[in-house]
Order: C-alpha cells, then sequence, then structure tokens
C-alpha cells in the first residue's frame, strides 16, 4: 500500500474510532525514518490502547505488516510502526507533553483532512 494511502487510511481509523485531533505530516523532506505520521489521541488509557489495536487490525486486513509496537503496556505514548508510516496515539497529557507536532511540523507539510461528511468505512 502507498505510504500516502496507508497515512490517510490509519487517519480514517482513528477518526471512526472517536480519536481526537489527528494529524497527518509528510516528513520525507525532514528524516530518512519515515515518509509519514499520524499523531491522534485518546480521552483515556483505555481508548488509546484500543485505538492503536483498532489501526493494527485494519492494516493487518488490509495485509500490512505491523514492523514494531511500543508503549502498549503503559497506554500513554503508543507507537506503530510501518516502516514508511509512524503512528503515535498519545494520551492527552502525554501528547501536551512531548508536543510531537512542534519538533515535526513545518507549517507546510500537514495533510489536510476532511471529516466533516462524518464516519466512512473505508476498510
Amino acid at each position: 500500500m502507498e505510504a500516502r494511502l496507508m497515512a490517510e487510511k490509519i487517519a480514517r481509523t482513528l477518526y471512526n474510532k472517536k480519536a481526537q485531533d489527528i494529524i497527518i505530516l509528510d516528513v520525507r523532506h525532514l528524516t530518512v525514518i519515515t515518509d509519514y505520521m499520524v499523531i491522534a489521541s485518546g480521552r483515556n488509557f483505555l481508548q488509546t490502547k484500543a485505538l492503536a489495536d483498532d489501526v493494527d487490525d485494519v492494516l493487518a486486513e488490509a495485509g500490512v505488516a505491523l514492523r514494531s509496537r511500543e508503549g502498549k503496556d503503559e497506554g500513554k505514548w503508543i507507537v506503530l510502526d510501518y516502516g514508511s508510516v509512524l503512528v503515535h496515539v498519545f494520551h492527552p497529557e502525554d501528547r501536551e507533553y512531548y508536543h510531537l507536532e512542534r519538533l515535526w511540523d513545518d507549517g507546510k507539510n500537514r495533510i489536510e483532512l476532511d471529516f466533516e461528511d462524518g464516519p466512512k468505512d473505508q476498510q
């Protein structure tokens, strides 16, 4: 699956599962570790864990293998590594503290998300 489409599928999955403050950043010109970062927040530790599980389930169904997962036990900051896309699912307090957007958003690399039509199943 092409990296941008994967990032958009992840963002849509997170939106459908009620994640908050979802963004996609195109970081190809800033780092060699990944092409896109998807950042979102859950409302609490349980939702944060559930959001990460849902993303992994949807991508596994699409044949995309998870390379690694960090932080699931704590549920404060979960990172899912799909190679060309890194997914960061935060508890709100930890997202505010680490503020990854500040590090990776250069003012021109945020991908527009249009969820105004309501949830759509793109699985």
